[in-house]
């Protein structure tokens, strides 16, 4: 093997960053009010331009009602015409001290919220947002009264509610299982004819065991036991249902029979808040089999999942084999969690990880690779990156996290402030915005801000005194001490063995922890500052060598790296007239890697498909760019691509049984995205004899010029059985082709690789190369290419060319080129030693 030294220039350099810097009084004033600023700013908004509707439309400025907007799939689920964003809020209103504004959204609340509706919601988000916002609310005007300050006309009026809401949500809980329907109909329940769903026959994890806390609540602050009863048999089931070789759960569970429907287990979307209400339910509720069965699991967690600074998803069943390439953005409140643990090192590392990702991206976007790239784009304004910073911050008092806090605060007002309050980014790649403002926002992110940047005597409430559920609503953890309504309210101690350390049974100190250190925040984070790049210093001193020696393996060293993309420059070069980067000078040394060049994999790129129309009167000059699929049938791999006529699913989703099976037939389906994975409309339709599929995004407004493509993935299991060509439209390019069914009915497409459409000529890509040329005087030439191989060019007098010559050479070739008497005259001057 021939082994060849490179030298790559790296430069260096530091900063002073201001993220070191300590935060006086004055500042963290200024950030309060600021802060203050922008939720007034938010839910200024909301009442004036969308109260009583759920949400706010920040870009339309007005108000999300369900049936009136166009439906959005599962998302719709968090509303129930039940003034959603008022109730989200109720006591972040409290902790932002406006108390005016808190008994007068009370007072709306009681008069204009009503829970016989007919509609169908989710049963996690309704308890999350709305019960634990009842209860958070009258926990908070409770407290207000019994001070004398405010409140004096409330009589329980919001528990009352609550307890109205929770009986309203229990006829989910009728199954064999235990586990809840994810769905419920609010008027109707579950069994009536006209509740219109109950066929459901999967939950998540996170939706069936996220109800502990303000069911729990609910039950002891109202003296009636059934919810309790019924939220803390849920938790037995999911207990009994882990695996137990590896103790770590699955994202998605069969709610009749208790069986694992998808077995992929991680800490984000689909578990998150299951691990979360383990250990929360321990603090509230004194029960000491939470705190067992939390800390068997994060024993789990710790082994197979926390690559630090990564939070990776494994087969639950066989943990040691990963399930995925990318990380979902919900796990940013998992560093905050393991605060609460006491387990300060891995959660200084993932945070670090999160923070830096979002200075490369401006925010968490909902999904990204363990390379830092974005994997899916958008960003919802979810807060879980400022809790755990919120988290990290009372447990530390590093300033850093001042800083940290501060950026949060600065990028939501630069990026996502817009006239008629925040909206959600479409695409952190773009910038461009959503016309959404979930009450989670409101509910949670200004919640944790505000408290970041304020001492307690600045606070109406003593913070610790209470408990935040998921959507960080309080609840007072005197309930611990609240005699249990029921003996039946008591959870099975069906623990396992597990190692145990300093922290399974009590809170961590500092002095513990880091005793003597107070700088240990710095020393954790320092190794995980330049993850993805961002913030390196740029500055051209000192240099920095590096010998890199690589084995020849069949490619040329030097070609291999410019195929990558590295450009080499010779030492020799750098330091010719610039005595400053002789090695002499001070900090420059050498560091020598020895390194194999092997092959490594790369993010798939994606490759554009179109959506061509051939049919009259279109004739192949309509071209839609699509997106295509991870599984199904490789398009790339078929010469011709596929032609068929379109024809629109009736349902449009297609989550279900197909009521135009017989019309579809041999055609190509055209579906809208939403309600439930690419692979289950895919299997529904694949049965009906369809011989494609194309998908239409059901989000507005969205288009292939302003959002990038991406592939569409399967369900996590198998999709072999799936062999249909699968493509994806955007919403505006969906529409040019449902018009031009509605206009036409027989439309004729073709799906193909974009580089394959009719009429379409692929142009060779240019290959560029740079050269770089040094002249010099006879004889410097050997003193620069000591050093290794040198290309020479050699200009001598004796040898140049006439014109006349020039001219008979190339007729002689067959080819004429242009040549001025200019250029002519240039060549044949005597160039002199200067040349």
């Amino acid at each position: 093997m021939m082994l060849e030294t490179l030298v790559i220039i790296s430069l260096l350099g530091c900063t002073h960053s201001q993220e070191t810097q300590s935060m006086t009084l004055e500042e963290k004033t200024s950030i309060r009010h600021q802060i203050i600023e922008m939720f007034d700013h938010a839910y200024g908004s909301y009442m004036k331009h969308a109260y009583p509707a759920d949400e706010l439309m920040p870009l339309s400025c007005k108000g999300r009602v369900r049936g009136q907007e166009p439906n959005r799939g599962d998302i719709d689920d968090s509303l129930g015409k039940f003034s959603l964003t008022l109730i989200d809020t109720l006591d972040t209103l409290v902790v932002l001290n406006k108390l005016e504004e808190f008994e007068e959204a009370v007072r709306k609340a009681v008069s204009d919220v009503r829970f016989d509706n007919d509609v169908v919601v989710s049963v996690f988000e309704t308890n999350i947002r709305v019960l634990g916002g009842l209860l958070g609310g009258h926990v908070m005007a409770d407290l207000l009264k019994q001070r004398g300050e405010k409140m004096q006309w409330y009589h329980d009026e919001l528990l009352h509610m609550a307890v109205e809401l929770g009986h309203r949500l229990l006829p989910a809980f009728n199954t064999t299982s235990g586990l809840p329907f994810p769905k419920v109909n609010l008027r109707y329940g579950i069994v009536n004819p006209l509740s219109r769903t109950g066929t459901e026959s999967d939950t998540c994890t996170a939706c069936a065991g996220t109800m502990i806390l303000e069911f729990a609540a609910l039950s002891r602050l109202s003296g009636e036991s059934v919810f309790e009863e019924h939220a803390r048999k849920a938790l037995d089931v999911l207990w009994e249902r882990r695996q137990k070789g590896s103790d770590l759960v699955g994202t998605v569970i069969n709610i009749h029979n208790g069986e694992w429907v998808r077995r992929e287990s991680g800490v984000g979307a689909g578990i998150d808040s299951y691990y979360e209400y383990l250990m929360k339910a321990y603090i509230l509720l004194g029960d000491h089999v939470f705190l067992q069965r939390f800390n068997t699991h994060y024993s789990a967690i710790m082994k197979y999942i926390s690559q630090p600074p990564l939070l990776l998803n494994v087969h639950m069943h066989n943990p040691t084999v990963g399930v995925r390439s990318w990380m979902d953005s919900l796990l940013a409140f998992f560093p905050g969690l393991q605060v609460l643990r006491g387990d300060l090192k891995p959660a200084i590392e993932t945070h670090e990880m999160l923070y830096q990702v979002t200075k490369q991206h401006k925010f968490l976007p909902e999904a990204f690779t363990t390379e830092f790239r974005v994997h899916w784009g958008q960003h919802l304004l979810r807060p879980e990156f400022a809790e755990s910073t919120y988290y990290l911050y009372k447990a530390t008092g590093d300033p850093y996290y001042l800083r940290v806090g501060q950026s949060i605060v600065e990028k939501l007002n630069t990026y996502a402030r817009v006239p008629c309050g925040f909206a959600a980014v479409q695409d952190v790649r773009t910038g461009t915005h959503e016309d959404r403002m979930d009450s989670f926002f409101l509910a949670e992110m200004f919640k944790y801000l505000y408290l970041m940047f304020s001492e307690k005597s600045q606070l109406p409430i003593n913070i610790d005194d209470y408990i935040f559920t998921t959507e960080a609503h309080l609840l007072p953890v005197t309930l611990s001490i609240t005699q249990a309504p029921s003996q039946a309210n008591a959870t099975e101690d069906t623990s396992v063995s597990h190692d145990e350390d300093l922290f399974t049974h009590s809170c961590p100190s500092m002095e513990t922890l880091f005793p003597n250190n107070p700088s240990f925040a710095k020393t954790i984070r320092d190794g995980y500052k330049y993850l993805t790049g961002v913030g390196r210093a740029l500055h051209s001193l000192p240099v920095r060598e590096i010998e890199l020696p690589l084995h020849d393996n069949g490619i040329e060293p030097m070609e291999f790296l410019k195929s990558m993309g590295i450009s080499l420059t010779s030492l020799k070069e750098m330091t010719l007239g610039d005595p400053t980067t002789q090695k002499e000078q001070k900090g420059v040394y050498r560091v020598r890697i020895v390194a194999e060049v092997g092959a490594t994999p790369e993010e798939e790129a994606v490759v554009p498909h179109v959506v061509q129309l051939i049919s009259p009167p279109f004739l192949g000059r309509t071209v839609l760019t699509a997106g295509p699929a991870k599984f199904g049938m490789d398009l790339t791999k078929q010469e011709h691509g596929v032609k068929g006529s379109i024809v629109k699913v009736s349902p449009y989703t297609a989550c279900g049984p197909v009521d135009n099976a017989a019309e579809l037939k041999g055609r190509i389906a055209l579906v809208l995205r939403g309600d439930c994975m690419f692979a289950a409309k895919a299997r529904w339709l694949q049965q009906t004899g369809a011989i494609g599929v194309i998908f239409i995004d059901h989000r507005e407004g969205s288009n292939s010029d302003e959002t990038p493509l991406f592939q569409m993935v399967g369900d996590g299991d198998s999709t072999e059985d799936i062999t249909l060509p699968l493509v994806f439209l955007f919403s505006r390019e969906g529409a040019v082709l449902t018009a031009a069914l509605e206009e036409h009915h027989n439309v004729d497409v073709l799906l193909l690789p974009k580089e394959r459409q009719l009429g379409y000529d692929k142009m060779e890509e240019p290959i560029s190369m740079n050269i770089k040329l040094l002249l010099t005087q006879e004889g410097e030439m050997e003193e620069i290419s000591a050093g290794g191989p040198t290309l020479q060019f050699v200009l001598e007098n004796e040898e140049v060319f006439s014109k006349e010559e020039l001219i008979g050479s190339e007729q002689q070739d067959g080819r004429t080129q242009p040549c001025s008497a200019d250029s002519s005259q240039s060549l044949n001057s005597n160039a002199g030693p200067e040349t």
